[in-house]
């Protein structure tokens, strides 16, 4: 498995793919003049759910904004309960 990173401008899609198709992908905003990352979408397709890939979408998007130094607000539901569920996001969980 593989993610790519493709932002553009103040959003991006970060996608998690194998080697023959996509598996997910996870939408974002970045505020940099409040260093925060809004994750506004998390999408597994059918055929990989219930495998934990959307965590993996929810982890990569965390790794990013701490290579940042940026908080993140999960606005999305899902990325919301994820997050609820982690025990190490303290530093970039904004919860509102």
């Amino acid at each position: 498995m593989k993610f790519e990173n493709n932002k553009s401008g103040n959003g991006g899609v970060l996608t998690l793919n194998n080697e023959i198709k996509e598996i997910g992908r996870l939408t974002y905003t970045i505020f940099p003049e409040d260093s925060k990352l809004i994750i506004s979408f998390v999408l597994v397709h059918p055929e990989f759910e219930g495998r934990g890939m959307g965590k993996f979408l929810v982890e990569e998007a965390i790794r990013f904004a701490r290579e940042n130094n940026w908080k993140v607000y999960p606005h999305c539901s899902y990325a919301r309960s994820v997050m609820m569920r982690m025990s190490d996001v303290d530093d970039v969980f904004l919860k509102n």
